[in-house]
């Protein structure tokens, strides 16, 4: 070997003379391995490195001391916090134990109390039974002795006149206040009793036509799959969820018209119907007017991502209630618990969660997913129902047929459209990537400011390869199909949930 030859040199060397070929790939490919790196290789092979190599006296004498240092500190800390994360969870299982405690001893004492209470009433037959003996032998005993002694006719006469004259006017009297009685509470219950029945009536009514109208499209769509008639035209209107059943856009722009569902009408009132499509129609892409297409896609998105942020924005709500609150419950701590979870937060660090638990834009949602999907005509959107173009390595997805030889990543999959949705949103409220666009939305947050797709679309750089161009487009998609109008929309008041099966 040479003579002036670093470490590093002398390690490739005798991974030639070894014939190793996994660093000979390596260095063909022009891919530098650290020092480290073949080590652990020469190792793997069973390779025994000389002791001449090693050379470094300062690396074996200081570096590796202060390394192994170091790695026995954090492994301290480490076990300081398992300890400490020991010690709370002793803690709040003590609190649980005593508080089952409490509660079996109350439902012991309150099975207790109900025990005594049946004894007593069990006891009221027999003391009944032999109060009623007693007055009645004394009674009996009472009128043998009247009847047997002698007493003056006249006296007894007066007697038992005035004993019936007494009975007589205390029973009428009584009477009398019992049927007083009973009449002014019969008069107040016939007056209640009045507009009971026109309540009722009122109530009853709506309900038929409901059901008449939920069931009317049924046999039509069987029948003829091109126009599924819904009229569902009234204020409040109901949610209507739209399974599998491989609608065709004509019928589906039809179902719009008899649902009255248009665009400028949202844009001006600010409201939207919940109708939830599962899937796009196969044959979106047929259209030849662009805006129609345009139109039809967004009415079908809409109500999804206006959906998926007030569900947030209630979540948000109660999370913030919960922060204030000095005890919670049990399934308050459930519930904690799972949005922890669906946040990725660690720690239970309920700031860091309100800090990630906000809504999205509806611009930037709309003008994504069309960009991502192609105005739902791509093969994604039709086949996975992919709206946002997320990828995925190791769940169920759909693999892009332009993908490069060494990239195996796939479009991921969702069963139906509302879960493409959900998952984006998620996406962005959790991923490290997107961290830039939680502290500027948290900032229009904290300046009382409205969240707009605009202020946010420069924060989305790392969504796709191409960076700021990616922007770019978002920008240009949301000011050219006026998409910031639907930022304040909200959904209509529904009452019941109509579900349309094929």
């Amino acid at each position: 070997m040479k003579k002036k030859l670093s470490y590093r040199d002398k390690l490739l060397e005798l991974a030639y003379i070894y014939n190793v070929k996994e660093i000979q790939d390596y260095t063909k490919n022009r891919k530098n391995l650290t020092t480290g790196q073949i080590e652990l290789i020469l190792k793997k092979n069973k390779i025994i490195i000389p002791k001449e190599f090693k050379t470094s006296f300062f690396k074996e004498n200081f570096i590796k001391p202060v390394t192994k240092l170091k790695s026995n500190i954090i492994n301290y800390k480490e076990e300081k916090i398992k300890d400490k994360n020991r010690f709370f969870r002793r803690v709040e299982n003590y609190k649980y134990d005593t508080s089952r405690k409490l509660n079996h001893g109350a439902n012991n004492l309150w099975k207790g109390v109900g025990s005594a209470g049946i004894n007593f009433l069990n006891v009221l037959p027999k003391l009944g039974v032999t109060v009623k003996n007693f007055f009645g032998d004394l009674f009996t005993d009472v009128f043998n002795s009247i009847y047997n002694q002698q007493i003056d006719k006249k006296s007894a006469r007066n007697v038992i006149v005035s004993f019936f004259v007494i009975v007589g006017v205390t029973t009428a009297i009584y009477s009398g206040y019992n049927a007083y009685k009973n009449y002014d509470f019969s008069s107040k219950k016939i007056e209640t009793k009045k507009p009971e029945p026109k309540i009722k009536k009122e109530t009853k009514k709506p309900e038929p036509k409901i059901k008449k109208e939920t069931k009317k499209p049924e046999p039509k769509i069987k029948k003829e799959t091109k126009k599924p008639e819904l009229k569902v035209k009234r204020n409040n209107v109901a949610e209507v969820i739209l399974p599998d059943l491989n609608l065709k856009t004509e019928t589906v722009i039809q179902l719009f018209k008899d649902v009255d569902y248009d665009l400028r009408t949202v844009r001006n009132e600010k409201l939207v119907k919940p109708i939830y499509f599962t899937q796009f129609p196969r044959d979106l892409d047929n259209l030849q007017s662009v805006q129609l297409k345009k139109e039809t896609f967004i009415k079908i998105v809409l109500p999804l991502v206006v959906a998926e942020n007030e569900k947030i924005l209630d979540d948000r709500d109660k999370l913030k209630t919960l922060i204030e609150k000095k005890f919670t419950t049990d399934t308050e701590k459930q519930w904690l618990r799972q949005k922890l979870l669906e946040y990725k937060v660690k720690r239970s660090d309920l700031k860091e969660l309100l800090f990630r638990m906000d809504m999205i834009p509806v611009s930037i949602a709309l003008a994504q997913a069309a960009k991502e999907s192609g105005w739902g005509t791509s093969r994604f959107a039709l086949e996975g129902n992919a709206i946002f173009g997320q990828w995925t390595w190791d769940g169920q997805g759909i693999a892009p047929l332009k993908r490069d030889g060494d990239k195996n990543h796939k479009i991921l999959k969702f069963p139906i459209l509302r879960a493409s949705v959900k998952a984006y949103k998620n996406n962005l409220n959790t991923h490290k990537s997107y961290l830039k666009f939680r502290e500027k939305r948290n900032e229009l947050r904290e300046k009382n400011k409205n969240i707009t797709g605009l202020a946010l679309t420069s924060t989305l750089k790392n969504y796709a390869q191409t960076g700021s161009e990616y922007t770019k487009i978002l920008n240009q998609i949301i000011t050219q199909n006026r998409l910031s109008d639907f930022e304040l929309v909200r959904l209509v008041n529904s009452v019941k949930q109509i579900e349309l099966n094929s």
